[in-house]
């Protein structure tokens, strides 16, 4: 699909193969396509399943407009010989193939490693998968929400010891998912400019063209100090609920109206500002809170002071207080407070994107932000294999009558 206006981002002229689903590979290809790779994007006749996820308008789910967005969409059936030789064609002329099927799937389609580079020395392939291509639970199933209780987010999202006996709380996203998505993207760029370094360098090893992400150990990752503390202290890392274990006060406090306002005033010259703004300057000098430790160690105390001011506010009157004695604090966001922030808007991170089927449509902008090739919306996500027949024409050279012969074979 040509983009009338000039492609302006930093990644234009990369061709990534999508041969994914739901939400890992296809986040992953969406970082890539939003900064001007061509992706294109493979699906079963029937569509990626995500399509019809949430609440839907004629079977279609708006989220569905940004998560498929500047991807080119075709259909193939991989169970067809013909459809996995497109698959391997447009692998041939591809810079990378990013999947998420479980170990081992790739090659039982006929499409493993060893086959896509005798096609394609160049090509890197990615694969996110729940427990890794290797080990003992590679062949596990696993969704995000399994890799964010097995990497140790899940744990530490819940509420603080013995506030509650509900389940662990779950991030509200698929934030497993989502991570494994980034991690695989950056795995893929790294592992494109260690080959196209070693191409201007005339090496003769091949370099490295695999990619393996574990939905586990990306969540794992972002785990902080918690194995270190384990392994060192043999300290168990427990959540906190709104607070911060290590620092006072940082909270999300009640309001008169009933939200909730973040206030984070933990070193000593903010807290002597947020103790004169609540009118209780005399707290600087109580022997509880002198200092970050003692405020710790008192944090019932003193959240319960500083909620005393913020349930006497409306949110938006607190916030602008907070704004005006430079505190650091923010209400906490829904989607309405998000969609109207002028910040967000000023930055293009919410705009809208014109798409055929729902009309205008709030999109999150392209992070992250590059001002000399920014990326663009250059189209929201398209219908089931609205680009089949273009992709195969422009890309493989097959002609009109062809694809009508793969369409009644069965192929597409």
């Amino acid at each position: 699909m040509t983009d009338v206006d000039g492609n302006p981002g930093i990644l234009s002229g990369l061709r990534i193969l999508e041969i994914g689903h739901f939400v890992a590979a296809p986040f992953c290809t969406r970082l890539l396509a939003d900064l001007g790779a061509e992706v294109i994007k493979v699906e079963p006749p029937a569509g990626d399943p995500v399509r019809s996820w949430g609440v839907q308008i004629d079977g279609v789910s708006p989220w569905w407009s940004m998560h498929g967005r500047n991807k080119r969409c075709i259909t193939l059936n991989l169970k067809h010989p013909e459809g996995i030789a497109i698959a391997k064609a447009l692998a041939a002329k591809s810079d990378a193939l990013i999947e998420n099927f479980r170990p081992g799937q790739l090659a039982k389609l006929g499409l493993g490693e060893d086959v896509l580079h005798a096609l394609n020395p160049g090509l890197v392939v990615a694969h996110i998968s729940g427990f890794g291509q290797t080990g003992p639970d590679r062949d596990r199933a696993a969704f995000g929400v399994i890799g964010e209780a097995i990497g140790g987010l899940r744990h530490l999202t819940d509420h603080a010891p013995g506030t509650s006996d509900l389940p662990p709380v779950r991030v509200g996203v698929s934030i497993g998912d989502s991570l494994a998505g980034l991690y695989a993207a950056f795995g893929v760029m790294a592992a494109l400019w260690n080959r196209d370094r070693r191409t201007r360098e005339g090496a003769s090893e091949a370099p490295p063209r695999s990619i393996d992400v574990a939905l586990t150990e990306a969540v794992l990752s972002m785990m902080e100090g918690v194995v270190p503390d384990y392994g060192v202290l043999g300290q168990v890392r427990q959540p906190t609920g709104s607070r911060i274990a290590t620092a006072a006060p940082t909270s999300a406090y009640p309001t008169r109206d009933g939200k909730w306002i973040v206030i984070a005033a933990n070193s000593q010259p903010l807290f002597a500002k947020l103790a004169a703004l609540i009118g209780r300057p005399d707290l600087v000098d109580d022997p509880r809170f002198l200092t970050n430790v003692e405020r710790v160690e008192n944090v019932e105390a003193l959240d319960a002071t500083i909620a005393d001011w913020t349930r006497s506010q409306e949110a938006n009157a607190a916030a602008e207080a907070l704004a005006r004695a430079d505190i650091p604090a923010t209400l906490v966001y829904t989607a309405a407070e998000i969609a109207g922030d002028p910040q967000f808007r000023s930055r293009g991170m919410v705009r809208e994107v014109e798409d055929p089927h729902f009309g205008k449509v709030l999109h999150a902008g392209i992070v992250p932000h590059i001002p000399q090739a920014p990326g663009k919306v250059r189209w929201p996500g398209q219908p089931v294999g609205s680009q089949t027949e273009t992709v195969l024409k422009e890309i493989l050279g097959l002609d009109a009558a062809r694809v009508s012969e793969l369409r009644a074979s069965g192929a597409l």
